[in-house]
């Protein structure tokens, strides 16, 4: 049988999308023989309950053991296909970072083409299914009840077992997009970055009293840290952010974070220089690219003498982390000013 299916668009799923997005419920996606064993496991469960509830002559009797049967498992596979197209979101729906994100950590035609697969066997499984329920329904032969049986198993399985590769992809972009971040991206954000091991990670526990992982080796964020003060959002960028051909996918969400996000950069810059200063200002030039308002905080003000301390604050508007609080709480009285204002006005 030759495979041919149409690429989904907007994948399946037309629903509105809230700010928040959560991947945690994506469907774990099996093998064709996992859903198959499924429904004829459960076909032949209901017709051992059946078999003494149908009082017909035998070929009546067999006639509709046969039709329930092909219903239970055609029903069967098409609410396990369906679930999977159901539980991926329409990408074309989604807020921008998240739509980037999908794109620069999956092979995305793959996804479109994998979605459309499954789509494509749900609707051949229930195209088999009218088929075999009339050839069953109709047949005067008694032989030819569980010919028509066996061939809409063997059928249904081809189509299934053609989609293969299709439902592995699937599952790998699942436990892909389970680790995405859970990011409220309507929410005002301010984005913590710098260097790697310049003390981004003790910046967030300080500001939000919210205490993550902290390793001592380069790149130590794992995954993108977020925590809240009062309505603002803060997200830990791990990375230096400045190859992006060269990022892994913890600091590629972290760069779409700073670009589709973020309202507010929070540059951390360390004087004790784990890395050299002249690449860390270069950085922070780079990203006055972004257009967005941004502080300078200047971290390990205790293993940093005062005058080079005092002397760069004055030069760069440095902060220390009582200035950079309380700049954090005059944009968190800002905004809930201007949300009063618009609730006032409604």
């Amino acid at each position: 049988m030759y495979l041919k299916f149409t690429v989904l668009d907007n994948f399946i799923n037309p629903q509105p999308l809230t700010f928040l997005m959560n991947f945690q419920s994506l469907v774990k996606v099996e093998t064709p023989r996992f859903y198959l064993d499924v429904a004829f496991r459960r076909a032949n469960n209901k017709l051992k309950l059946a078999r003494q509830k149908i009082i017909k002559n035998r070929f009546e009797k067999s006639k509709q053991l046969e039709l329930l049967r092909i219903e239970i498992i055609n029903d069967s596979l098409i609410n396990s296909l369906k679930n999977i197209l159901v539980s991926f979101p329409s990408i074309d729906s989604m807020p921008k970072f998240y739509n980037e994100l999908v794109k620069v950590t999956l092979d995305y035609p793959n996804l479109k083409k994998s979605l459309g697969a499954v789509n494509w066997c749900s609707n051949k499984i229930a195209n088999f299914f009218i088929i075999y329920k009339n050839k069953i329904k109709n047949t005067k032969d008694a032989g030819k009840i569980n010919q028509y049986r066996r061939e809409f198993n063997g059928r249904v399985s081809s189509v299934l077992k053609q989609i293969t590769e299709n439902l592995r992809y699937l599952e790998e972009s699942r436990r892909i997009m389970k680790e995405y971040p859970i990011i409220k991206t309507s929410l005002f954000t301010a984005v913590i970055t710098g260097f790697p091991n310049v003390g981004k990670t003790t910046l967030m526990y300080k500001l939000s009293g919210s205490k993550p992982e902290i390793n001592s080796y380069p790149f130590t964020t794992r995954n993108l840290n977020l925590a809240f003060v009062n309505n603002i959002q803060l997200i830990d960028a791990p990375g230096a952010l400045d190859r992006f051909g060269k990022m892994n996918n913890i600091e590629k969400q972290a760069y779409l974070a700073l670009k589709y996000c973020c309202d507010l950069i929070i540059y951390v810059i360390d004087l004790t220089e784990p890395y050299p200063l002249d690449k860390q200002l270069n950085l922070l030039n780079n990203l006055k690219e972004y257009n967005k308002d941004m502080l300078i905080y200047l971290s390990k003000q205790d293993l940093i003498d005062k005058n080079k301390f005092d002397e760069f604050s004055k030069r760069y508007n440095a902060l220390n982390i009582k200035e950079l609080s309380e700049e954090l709480f005059s944009y968190s009285n800002r905004i809930k000013k201007h949300s009063d204002k618009d609730i006032s006005s409604s």
